[in-house]
């Protein structure tokens, strides 16, 4: 660990408070300035459905994006007291339900992405983490998305927020249980029980504590990873919600996704299925599709089948699990994800 003096401590203390409030004053106008640009810089007309479009373009392009740094750029700091080998630690000998709700959690905070899973899949199989136990974080790192989390927040209030973390989390804990009580063991690959490479190396690794200025560091190289990698998905989904909400009709919408349709959920999950796309470029469609009338337990469902259900990682997944707990555990989640769609469809 690198030591920094106090005065270096405090330049980079001030340079991220006022990174941040100029951030702030930045977001706070980005509806005005919208509004300038489409209707008194570019001069559309207010009632046609190009304007509609264009403005929506125009704010929630900076505003998505503003939102990812400053979420990506957080999460990379609370990520550098989270890492895979900590988690795995703190997962090894847990017992089932007491290890699932905990799985589920750390799996909100851990790194993952669907490259990752197998990795992370045997190094928990060989520390001795209970395979339930292990679906439950398989199934909460992609789902209850950080970013998604943060985005629906910013877009739509706490409500809608807490209902996706709350729902988000039952899914994966409940999915793991019950994975869990099958017992589907003897449905992973043999060669995964007989490795021990990963968890002998990660026994060695030893853990340095970082400094603050180092932890700012990960956030930054955070930000320059991974909204460097997303930035073209996020414009290209926000374009797909300008046009859903510029010039979809609302009655088509209700008619399709709306709470009176009974087909609307299942429909939403398998559309989802093979929409594979990360969290930040689906939230400018959900909020197009709710913006035109389509139930909240159904857009729910959606973007949750989009975010967890993916087909590459099915087919990452096929190196370590045989395809009869490929299919258990993707009917399993699918689900979850539609008793949470006909639940909020039912309640709100």
């Amino acid at each position: 660990m690198k030591k920094i003096s106090l005065s270096q401590f405090v330049l980079q203390t001030i340079a991220v408070v006022v990174a941040f409030v100029a951030w702030w004053l930045l977001y706070r106008n980005l509806s005005g300035l919208a509004a300038w640009l489409t209707y008194s810089a570019a001069g559309l007309s207010r009632a046609s459905h190009l304007s509609t479009a264009v403005e929506f373009f125009i704010y929630e392009s900076p505003k998505v994006l503003m939102l990812l740094v400053l979420v990506v750029f957080g999460v990379g700091v609370v990520r550098t007291f989270f890492t895979p080998e900590r988690t795995r630690r703190l997962l090894a000998g847990r017992r089932e339900s007491v290890g699932n709700v905990l799985a589920a959690l750390l799996g909100i905070v851990t790194p993952f992405c669907s490259c990752s899973a197998v990795p992370l899949f045997i190094g928990f199989v060989t520390a001795g983490v209970p395979l339930g136990v292990t679906f439950s974080f398989l199934v909460s790192a992609p789902m209850v998305n950080e970013v998604a989390l943060v985005l629906l927040f910013g877009m739509f209030g706490w409500k809608v927020a807490a209902l996706y973390l709350g729902t988000g989390l039952a899914v994966a804990i409940v999915a793991g249980y019950a994975l869990g009580r099958l017992k589907m063991e003897r449905y992973v690959e043999s060669w995964v029980y007989e490795s021990n490479g990963n968890t002998a190396a990660s026994e060695g690794v030893v853990e340095v504590a970082l400094s603050w200025s180092e932890r700012v560091q990960a956030g930054v190289a955070a930000v320059r990873e991974i909204v460097g990698r997303v930035w073209l998905y996020v414009l290209l989904g926000i374009a797909v919600g300008a046009g859903i909400h510029g010039y979809v009709p609302e009655n088509f919408m209700v008619s399709i996704m709306g709470r009176d349709a009974w087909w609307s959920v299942p429909l939403a999950v398998l559309m989802g299925v093979p929409m594979y796309a990360n969290a930040a470029g689906i939230i400018p469609v959900v909020q197009a599709l709710l913006g035109k009338g389509a139930a909240l337990g159904t857009v729910l469902a959606f973007m949750m089948a989009v975010i967890a259900l993916s087909l590459p990682e099915a087919i990452i997944l096929r190196q370590v699990l045989k395809p009869r707990l490929i299919a258990t555990f993707f009917g399993v989640v699918a689900g979850g994800i539609l008793l949470v769609g006909y639940l909020f469809n039912f309640v709100l």
